[in-house]
């Protein structure tokens, strides 16, 4: 650029010049640098097009060389300035606008014979062909640098970069370098012959404004802005493309699902929940690095595709979890938004976007099943998944075909060795696999939401029990195990309340148990289920107290009634001393509040006995009676009543 100012005779320019002409384009140029041409490419991408190009070409036959570089660079930097682009970027693109000008003024030059930086000659006819090469060899120069860059930047081949961006661009350069030829041939016409000019170039402009906006609903979500699914498979297929010429890993595919976010479109309501999302897409947006794409694939489920191997796909994993760790503030509320994520890597997880499509979205599952969060895609998981999903498919039938079944176990008074309460469990007879344990299908009901249906059945069919053994002149309790999705629902003291009338047990002969990790992962709307379930007069445990983030914080604030001791501290009180010493002081400081005190695990009559001399303690364990049938509880709190108690005390 500082060549042309200097070896420029601007004296005899503007003494030579159809200035007004000049003016025209070199405005032109500017304007069509600052506001480009939407091209749509293949899978609805776009890419903003210069159309500076051809008034910087008809700049050069016109103009002369220099003023043509200095107009070019004027543009450059307008529209830097104009999109805040960093100082790097911002200097790259001046140089390479001003080589790729000079290089078409150096052909013109030798096609015609003109001196490289003199007074150009009036343009003729037969100047227009070689303004024509001059303007391929500006593109082809600019196209190479910028091939350059991109190739070193992703360590990308330069001929599968160069053969790219041909593809996409080529065609329309020459378009536009057909229109610097035409207005180099009539500048000397006028300006108000140049102005017809305007037309066609501003008819694309609104073509290609109209084409990229439908190109851009098409191929985004309308609720968050996001890439869909079809911008995500073209932007995975593209990225696998690219790799196939480098060494190194990838891309990755990082699948995001928010926990428990049905929860919260049927508490709030789904305009809540649609700015949980936009919320949440946003928050993604920011924390995926550039190169990274983020798209949603409807629901509250979301994907990135990473430009990087393993580590890197793990730590935008990371990263973009982390963003969702501040609350989000709708109104007066402040909802804590989690979400699991599963991690597929090219080639070593697949090596098309189906493949790693499934593997990400196995991983995910997995992430979730297992609580992870992050889960990495491995072949066992693939197995597992297929039998545990078809685990999934049959619970859902056997909720409908009565394969479920509920079983209790005895809650002992240690004084007085009588049943006091009983726990509900639910059982699943599958009638091929036999009798599932819980252990492998309660899981699956909580990430899937079929907890619901399965609480509702244990709930109904206990307190349809209950009221027969309270007929029966049996008054005792019934405990029913509560998941943390349950204390999400608001609406649940109304179930519970219609479930009570129904078969018309009194509120406090039911105890419902809930685990600190359920209190925990959101303690306001905890805290509000709870207070309005016990408003109704029902009582509140929690269970597996000591295994969890047991804090005397939510012993103050909660309103509860009885603690469960987990069976890890209760079952090594005879051999471990330092479990008696945190039993001990659990019981104390439990009955010191006023509460109930369940101790979980006791297999023998030694640990009974120990437990009895601590304080009013009711007793869970094998050595006291098994999970039972209905028939074998009844027979067992018959025989208790005709038989005479041995009153040491009453647990509460």
């Amino acid at each position: 650029m500082i060549a042309a100012i200097m070896l420029s005779p601007w004296e005899a320019f503007l003494a030579a010049l159809p200035l007004a002409s000049v003016a025209f384009l070199a405005v032109a140029a500017i304007a069509g640098e600052v506001k480009p041409i939407l091209l749509v490419l293949a899978g609805a991408e776009t890419r903003s097009l210069s159309t500076s190009a051809p008034f910087v070409l008809a700049l050069i036959a016109v103009g002369g060389l220099g003023l043509a570089i200095v107009v070019q660079v004027v543009s450059s930097l307008t529209d830097d300035i104009v999109n805040r682009r960093e100082f790097k970027k911002s200097l790259f693109n001046t140089a390479q606008y001003a080589l790729s000008v000079l290089s078409a003024g150096i052909v013109y030059g030798l096609l015609t014979g003109q001196p490289t930086f003199g007074v150009p000659e009036p343009v003729t006819p037969g100047h227009v062909g070689a303004l024509l090469i001059a303007g391929v060899a500006m593109v082809i120069v600019n196209w190479f640098l910028v091939a350059a860059v991109v190739a070193l930047a992703s360590g990308q081949p330069l001929t599968f970069v160069l053969r790219t961006d041909a593809r996409n661009s080529f065609l329309t350069h020459l378009v536009l370098l057909s229109v610097g030829g035409i207005a180099a041939d009539v500048a000397s016409d006028g300006v108000g012959v140049l102005a017809l000019l305007a037309a066609p170039v501003v008819a694309a402009h609104l073509f290609a404004t109209v084409v990229a906006r439908h190109a851009h609903d098409a191929a985004h979500d309308s609720l968050t802005g996001l890439g869909n699914r079809g911008q995500l498979d073209n932007a995975l297929t593209r990225a696998l493309r690219a790799s196939q010429h480098t060494t190194t890993q990838g891309p990755g595919l990082v699948l995001l699902d928010l926990d428990h976010f049905k929860d919260f479109n049927d508490t709030l309501g789904h305009p809540v929940g649609d700015t949980i999302l936009r919320d949440v897409a946003e928050r993604l947006r920011n924390a995926v690095p550039e190169g990274g794409s983020v798209h949603r694939l409807g629901g509250d489920e979301f994907a990135v595709v990473v430009h990087g191997g393993l580590a890197d796909s793990r730590r935008v994993a990371r990263d973009l979890l982390a963003a969702l760790d501040a609350p989000i503030r709708i109104e007066s509320l402040e909802l804590l938004v989690r979400s699991s994520a599963g991690v597929a890597v090219a080639p070593m997880h697949g090596t098309d976007g189906e493949t790693l499509m499934k593997n990400s979205d196995i991983a995910l599952y997995h992430a979730k099943l297992e609580r992870d969060r992050i889960s990495t895609y491995s072949p066992e998981y693939d197995v597992n998944t297929v039998e545990r999903l078809q685990l999934l498919a049959d619970l859902r039938s056997a909720l409908d075909s009565q394969q479920l079944r509920v079983v209790y176990q005895p809650q002992v008074d240690l004084n007085s060795r009588r049943t006091v309460a009983v726990e509900a469990l639910v059982r699943w007879d599958h009638p091929t696999r036999g009798t599932i344990a819980p252990d492998d299908f309660i899981p699956l009901a909580e990430n899937s939401g079929l907890i619901f249906p399965v609480t509702h059945f244990v709930l109904d069919a206990a307190l349809a029990q209950l009221a027969r053994w309270r007929e029966a002149g049996h008054q005792i309790r019934v405990a029913v195990n509560l998941s943390a999705r349950h204390l999400s629902d608001v609406g649940l003291a109304q179930q519970i309340y219609e479930a009570l009338a129904r078969h018309q047990v009194p509120p406090s002969a039911l105890v419902l148990e809930i685990t600190e990790t359920g209190i925990l992962s959101d303690t306001v709307r905890a805290d509000m289920v709870i207070r309005a379930v016990r408003g109704i007069g029902v009582e509140i445990a929690i269970d597996d107290y000591g295994t969890g983030n047991a804090s005397l914080s939510y012993l103050k604030r909660l309103q509860i009634d009885e603690l469960k001791v987990d069976r890890s501290f209760v079952s090594n009180i005879g051999s471990d001393h330092h479990d008696l010493i945190i039993v001990r002081s659990t019981i104390a400081l439990a009955l010191a509040l006023d509460l109930r005190v369940v101790a979980e695990g006791i297999e023998d009559d030694a640990t009974a006995e120990a437990l009895a001399q601590l304080g009013g303690v009711i007793g869970q364990g094998y050595y006291l009676g098994s999970p039972a049938s209905v028939d074998e509880i009844s027979e067992r709190l018959e025989l208790e009543r005709r038989s005479a108690p041995t009153a040491r005390g009453a647990g509460r």
